[in-house]
């Protein structure tokens, strides 16, 4: 078993992304947890939240600290509310969206680990404790787009 040191992310520290409208910060990598897990520290503002998508390889689950979030998983739609936590199975079609007023701010878990390394290949970096991000460009969008299959991702984009 490789050794590993315990890791604590202050708040406000770690490595911050602005990708699609909203804020992904890193709080711990598969390189932290030999490949099993990695978790992500999401702020959705009202109207924010990814078009429908699969992942192939990894399961996501979505714990909200604050906020109410409209998680839609194969065609069925949930509330989430703060306290609240939904699984999303690996090839599920999913998506949420924050349709609220009040700025949502949730954990994301992966598990195996590997999804969060698109946040820092794709996102545009931010400056530690950045809490909002600027609107998607049609460049950052074509880097998702770009950048999806490496990532086993698969995005249900409108025609």
């Amino acid at each position: 078993m490789p050794e590993r040191n315990p890791s604590v992310v202050p708040l406000g520290a770690g490595q911050s992304f602005a990708l699609v409208g909203d804020v992904y910060r890193i709080l711990v990598t598969g390189k932290e947890t030999d490949g099993k897990y990695a978790v992500v520290e999401t702020i959705v503002p009202p109207g924010g939240g990814p078009p429908p998508h699969r992942h192939s390889r990894e399961e996501e689950g979505f714990y909200i600290l604050e906020g109410e979030l409209t998680v839609t998983v194969d065609g069925h739609r949930e509330t989430v509310t703060a306290g609240s936590f939904a699984n999303l199975p690996v090839g599920s079609v999913h998506s949420f969206k924050n349709e609220g007023t009040k700025t949502v701010r949730m954990l994301i878990t992966v598990a195996p680990a590997g999804f969060e390394q698109m946040f820092m290949e794709v996102g545009q970096p931010l400056p530690p404790g950045t809490t909002t991000a600027p609107p998607p460009s049609k460049e950052e969008i074509d880097r998702l787009i770009a950048a999806s299959s490496r990532y086993g991702l698969e995005l249900m984009l409108p025609k």
